[in-house]
């Protein structure tokens, strides 16, 4: 795909934020060329498989919107036995996708990453329970038997039981929970972790045995912990601390943040093709699902007022609170100090804002509303 020339406003725009090399920008056909024969190559980990959680890098790569700035994207994929600020911070990769409080706990071990924009603005973690169960609120779950996944996943979790005060040792049975739902549909967990966008669909593609129909929402109850005001930061794009210093890798931040928002923008307003270009991505999970995922996705992310990747110090400030204080079963905290000053950084996000404000791109989403989805069985 070609590189687009783009408009004197948008050079402007981007000689002001200090994007010396912005691809498009010059009126040389030599500097044409090299920006499409010479794309930087960049790698980007993600923190799971393929799928709509991450649409809006796959659509970024498919619309050849890195290309725009001078980006050759290789999304990496991830999965269990794989830490993609760790993968970050070793050099294998230039950027990260990661929740916060993860990537917080690997920086206070010593991995230098710094979050350059943070991508969902609310939390989709769920505590999810069969309506029987009559668990409407946190205090509910006492006596139960609560599933969670573990490995950093937890925290939303203990810092609404200690809100509510429950002793997470003590009124609760903590079952170690796969990531399915399959236990929970067994019944051996009363109130399961689930993420809006993936787990919680899983349960509306299965038939309820008592109907031979699928189940519906009002089958179940939930528990939001961003109703609960314990809610913690999650997907966030991260870049390298070390290479921040150098001016190349600055600017290579900014193009790569720009594109990466204008997936995203691109993705809210056509969830249909970030479907097709999910699936086409090789995801395992169906269209139905996809599609599903995409759309709770935009939900995280849509509106974002200050400008979407903007980090919100409040939120930080929040999650930071929660990761110093909340103890898991083990009786561990994600952190044990607050993290220094470049642990984020707004400075290559506002740039990125302010080159695709040039562009007409619409970066706060403040007319969003999602769209209804059916789901299949099996969310195919």
């Amino acid at each position: 795909m070609k590189t687009r020339t783009r408009t004197l406003g948008a050079c402007l725009a981007a000689a002001a934020i200090g994007l010396a090399t912005l691809t498009g920008c010059s009126t040389t056909s030599s500097t044409n060329a090299s920006s499409q024969t010479g794309l930087t190559k960049v790698k980007l980990q993600l923190q799971w498989f393929k799928q709509g959680q991450f649409a809006g890098y796959l659509a970024a790569v498919d619309q050849g919107f890195y290309k725009e700035q001078g980006l050759d994207v290789q999304i990496l994929e991830g999965g269990t036995d794989i830490v993609p600020q760790t993968v970050l911070a070793q050099g294998q990769a230039d950027y990260a996708i990661a929740w916060v409080p993860k990537a917080l706990a690997s920086r206070e071990a010593g991995a230098g990453i710094t979050d350059v924009a943070q991508i969902y603005q609310r939390s989709g973690t769920k505590q999810v329970a069969f309506k029987t169960a009559n668990i409407h609120n946190v205090s509910d779950l006492k006596g139960k038997k609560v599933g969670n996944w573990g490995y950093g996943n937890e925290f939303e979790l203990f810092a609404g039981m200690t809100k509510a005060g429950l002793d997470p040792a003590k009124d609760v049975t903590l079952v170690q929970q796969q990531f399915d739902m399959n236990a929970f549909l067994a019944h051996d967990i009363d109130a399961a972790q689930a993420m809006s966008y993936n787990e919680y669909a899983q349960l509306l593609e299965v038939k309820n045995p008592a109907t031979g129909k699928l189940y519906t929402a009002d089958d179940f109850t939930t528990i939001d912990w961003n109703d609960q005001g314990v809610a913690m930061l999650q997907d966030a794009i991260w870049a390298n601390t070390g290479k921040l210093k150098d001016s190349k890798y600055q600017d290579q931040t900014v193009k790569f943040i720009a594109a990466s928002l204008k997936g995203w923008a691109f993705c809210r307003d056509h969830v249909d093709k970030c479907r097709d270009i999910t699936v086409a991505a090789g995801s395992t999970l169906g269209a139905s699902h996809q599609q599903w995922q995409i759309n709770e996705v935009n939900k995280l992310i849509w509106p974002s007022p200050e400008g979407v990747g903007t980090i919100d110090k409040a939120a930080w400030d929040r999650t930071v609170a929660i990761a110093e204080k909340t103890k898991n079963q083990e009786g561990h905290t994600v952190l044990t100090k607050a993290p220094d000053a470049d642990a984020y950084t707004n400075d290559y996000v506002t740039k990125a804002l302010t080159l695709l404000k040039s562009e007409n791109v619409d970066v706060t989403g403040a007319g969003f509303q999602a769209q209804p989805v059916t789901l299949t069985e099996g969310g195919k």
